[in-house]
């Protein structure tokens, strides 16, 4: 239990650890999503390709675009290269570095699904059945064009009545399907090469710019998320001030109209509330919704040096003015 305790703590603190389990979860989806689909090719010469591909290419794009939604770096990685440069300047190198750890964890529930569709072939027979040269097939010798084009687009279909018992429909079928497995396998043997030499290689070279990267990147979604933190702690506070500055108000108002509670019971005493809290700092300068616009729009478009050695005042901005 207590190793469950420090795992789910390690997830709650580690934004790339909760991106990963993201990344995991979504694969794991796009299995379960894949294995639950219910593929039929409409055999038709006009409709193959385009039904074909489109399950094979459609839904990698829209899990790509959910990847994209759910990484939180994404939207950090396209605020830190839009915003203004201000009093910090911009990293190029960290740019591309949260461009690549988002890409790459987008981009693997899409290839989970097209090497699923790749191994299993439907979506690619259903999608080149048509465009099959039928001269590497005998059984084809005595027929018509018009007559080969509409067998191969009946090909996808086991059960159709035309090619139920063709044994070209098998040897179609078969040809593309291990054409399909083929690409498939080649496809995880690049990727599963390529990470092998990724992690074998990287300790050969130079890691101080790696490790710069990352921590910067790390240092851009903690400030981030401590600012949203320090955004709502701060309106907290003043709708808090806000609220008991208007109930002191309304006591003022109602002592000022001689307005009492009747006297001689200790539930119907004069109310008693406290003054509006002013011992806060980060309030005593906000006396309008102005400044705190004007607060917020300078931390977007001058965002603080990082050499915070010195006098708060020259890098703070906003409440100051």
């Amino acid at each position: 239990m207590e190793k469950l305790r420090l795992l789910f703590q390690h997830f709650q603190s580690s934004s790339e650890s909760v991106m990963n389990g993201v990344c995991l979860l979504l694969a794991a989806g796009t299995v379960k999503l894949y294995s639950s689909f219910d593929f039929h090719c409409p055999c038709l010469a006009r409709y193959n390709a385009a039904y074909g591909l489109g399950l094979l290419l459609a839904p990698p794009l829209a899990l790509f675009l959910c990847g994209l939604l759910a990484n939180r770096q994404s939207v950090l990685m396209v605020e830190e290269w839009r915003r203004p440069k201000g009093r910090r300047h911009k990293d190029p190198g960290m740019i591309r570095y949260m461009c690549s750890s988002v890409l790459q964890r987008a981009l693997a529930a899409p290839l989970v699904w097209i090497l699923l569709a790749l191994l299993d072939g439907k979506c690619f027979v259903c999608a080149f059945s048509s465009s099959v040269d039928p001269e590497k097939f005998l059984d084809f010798a005595n027929m018509t064009s018009s007559q080969v084009q509409l067998f191969l687009a009946k090909v996808p279909c086991k059960e159709d009545e035309l090619v139920r018992d063709s044994p070209a429909r098998k040897a179609v079928s078969r040809y593309l399907r291990c054409l399909s497995q083929a690409i498939g396998w080649s496809i995880t043997l690049l990727l599963i090469i390529l990470a092998f030499l990724l992690r074998c290689l990287r300790p050969c070279f130079d890691q101080t710019a790696f490790l710069q990267r990352r921590y910067w990147s790390n240092y851009v979604d903690l400030e981030q998320k401590l600012f949203d933190e320090t955004c709502c702690e701060h309106a907290r506070d003043l709708a808090h001030r806000c609220v008991l500055h208007f109930f002191h108000s309304m006591q003022s108002e109602m002592r000022a109209r001689g307005l009492r509670r009747p006297a001689g019971d200790a539930q119907h005493q004069p109310l008693d509330l406290p003054e509006p809290p002013d011992s806060k700092p980060h309030l005593r300068a906000v006396s309008s919704p102005d400044q705190v616009d004007h607060l917020l729009s300078t931390w977007y478009s001058s965002k603080p040096p990082l050499g915070l050695v010195g006098d708060p005042g020259k890098w703070r901005g906003g409440l100051s003015h």
